[in-house]
């Protein structure tokens, strides 16, 4: 039997999620999945230049682990490269970095929560229900709204402000 896989820490999604060869159109080139933490891997080690064992103490996973994910998307980005194909980056057993920001619709209190801890049931000032999430106030406008993600793909798990969809 498989062992299953533990979530691996990953900051961020990467700005662009699919690459491909200029000048071919999508439905005529095979694809290749590299998932988040094959990504990050990819960044922390051969972009930022750490050794595998700070990126496995920043993943959260052991030595081995970071290695083994690493050696992975090494052969798929080389197999993209050399063959043509496209490459589309989502997915894997990842738990996000940073904090989720929540607001409480009864009482209009914010506050942040780290991934990782489940969503909360109420409101820390007025302990009113009506909860949600709001990702306004990130760069990129929005997050995933769960702890980890097993294979979500495009556009799954991102919500937006009420906040921001009021004042469009």
């Amino acid at each position: 039997m498989v062992r299953p896989h533990c979530p691996r820490r990953v900051n961020g999604d990467p700005r662009a999620n699919r690459f491909k060869p200029a000048g071919i159109p999508s439905g005529q080139l095979e694809e290749v999945r590299l998932t988040l933490d094959e990504f990050e891997a990819l960044r922390l080690c051969d972009l930022e230049g750490l050794y595998l064992e700070d990126a496995a103490k920043q993943m959260e996973v052991s030595r081995p682990t970071v290695s083994r994910v690493l050696e992975s998307a090494r052969k798929k980005v080389a197999d993209v490269l050399v063959n043509g194909k496209a490459l589309r980056i989502e997915g894997g057993v990842i738990m996000p970095q940073g904090n989720r920001e929540f607001e409480c619709s009864e009482c209009g209190h914010k506050w942040e929560k780290g991934f990782g801890g489940g969503r909360p049931q109420k409101c820390p000032e007025c302990e009113g229900r009506t909860i949600h999430r709001c990702d306004c106030h990130r760069a990129d406008g929005g997050g995933h709204g769960h702890g980890h993600r097993h294979g979500a793909g495009e556009g799954q798990g991102r919500g937006t402000c009420r906040r921001s969809r009021a004042r469009e």
